[in-house]
């Protein structure tokens, strides 16, 4: 029985016809806590209205930053999967400390007829109960145009974004996600697929992508499948791979590539898997694009701060610049396109210093002077910093500089000390 109801569950919610996500509450209060917003374009393409849900980095909405740009997320089944995605990544990036990975735009793509969009070829049969299947599939190319020629130069058109996109999608999604990288290899530069459903069409679609896989090229493109446990009872990975049943062939579908992408190592594809041995279909996700984020941005964490933060330790301030310098060469590397430290991290990592290393913090404030010229802020931290030097005359010039370019502390700061120094 407890098996029959697995392959219940994963059949409904492999084909889902669902047409609509439900919608969550939109209405806006002062005090909500809000993670992102719902845009909306008309997609020719698909002849019908798409909501897209819109989550940006807390830098890009705090007004007191110097604008910049940021890689973007796009991913499917938004709804379902855009608190978790948002959290992952702003915890990643800024909380704690953290420089796992970029801050990022997170671009939810809600669904409207899930099985039409996320399956690249038309089945009318259901594979696993032989029942025919109640709603349309094999607007998988269609789906993707959209994606490619509408979705992405809107929002292209309308936010920060870089240059750079990482493509996420579950099941259905995961499946989309490796046409895309089989029809639209330049489309993205990351293809998160989490237990993707290739047993679509009878694994008649995975010998086509194994196929196309093989014989074309992908350097500097990475790839992460992650392969929920779908097994069953009286079996485990290595035994299910030489089952026969209809009830284990979507895992062996994932397997069977998985196996195949170890052996393509000459197609420049940068590939990893992992088996989640304590997690269903369901859920996979999160632990999935966790890993796979990990796996993406190896090169991005500065885990050398923490030399800097060490009481013990003393190195000179313009090793910590130099570091910085060179990380962000190294970003801006594999990104594709130029990056500098950002004026938030910088900002909040010279005033974590202010304190007990305050040669680090100046250093730090004026490396985002020398960023961020136009900044009224870097000029108003510049000032707190000779403050905390005792160097009165010059914090006075720096909150001058923020003054003049309206930033209301640099006003107050600058007021009140020109009172205690004595000047008009």
């Amino acid at each position: 029985m407890k098996t029959k109801l697995f392959f219940l569950g994963l059949a409904l919610c492999l084909l889902n016809c669902q047409k609509k996500e439900s919608t969550p509450n939109s209405a806006s209060r002062s005090n909500d806590i809000v993670i992102g917003k719902v845009d909306s374009l008309y997609s020719e393409i698909l002849e019908e209205p798409r909501n897209i849900l819109i989550h940006l980095p807390e830098s890009a909405r705090n007004s007191i930053y110097t604008p910049t740009s940021y890689p973007v997320v796009y991913l499917l089944d938004g709804y379902g999967h855009f608190h978790s995605v948002t959290g992952m990544i702003r915890q990643l990036s800024t909380i704690n400390g953290n420089t796992k990975v970029p801050e990022m735009i997170v671009v939810g793509i809600p669904n409207t007829n899930r099985g039409r969009d996320l399956t690249p070829t038309q089945v009318d049969i259901d594979f696993f109960t032989g029942d025919s299947l109640p709603c349309a599939s094999g607007g998988g190319d269609k789906f993707l145009d959209f994606v490619e020629k509408e979705l992405i130069p809107h929002v292209e058109e309308n936010y920060p974004t870089a240059p750079y996109r990482t493509f996420i999608g579950h099941s259905l999604g995961g499946l989309s996600v490796l046409d895309a990288l089989k029809t639209r290899p330049d489309v993205f530069n990351n293809y998160i697929a989490i237990d993707p459903s290739l047993s679509w069409d009878q694994g008649n679609y995975l010998k086509s992508l194994d196929s196309v896989l093989t014989h074309s090229q992908y350097k500097d493109k990475n790839l992460y499948v992650g392969v929920a446990n779908t097994i069953g009872n009286n079996m485990n990975y290595e035994s299910v791979q030489k089952d026969t049943a209809r009830a284990s062939f979507h895992i062996r579908s994932i397997i069977n590539f998985v196996n195949s992408m170890e052996n393509k190592e000459d197609n420049g594809l940068n590939v990893a898997s992992k088996y989640y041995e304590d997690d269903t279909h369901g859920s996979a996700p999160l632990i999935t694009t966790y890993d796979a984020l990990r796996f993406i941005f190896p090169w991005y964490d500065m885990n050398f701060l923490d030399d800097f933060y060490d009481p013990d330790m003393k190195k000179p301030a313009d090793e910590l610049i130099t570091l910085i310098k060179d990380h962000y060469k190294k970003v801006s590397a594999h990104l594709g396109y130029e990056v500098l430290p950002s004026e938030r991290f910088v900002n909040e990592l010279g005033y974590s210093f202010m304190n007990d290393k305050v040669d680090y913090s100046h250093a730090l404030m004026e490396l985002n002077v020398q960023n961020y010229p136009n900044s009224s802020n870097v000029y108003d931290s510049m000032g707190d910093c000779y403050l905390v030097e005792k160097v009165s005359v010059r914090a006075l010039e720096y909150f001058n500089k923020g003054a003049e370019l309206d930033n209301p502390f640099s006003k107050d700061k600058a007021e009140m000390l020109r009172e205690k120094l004595g000047k008009n």
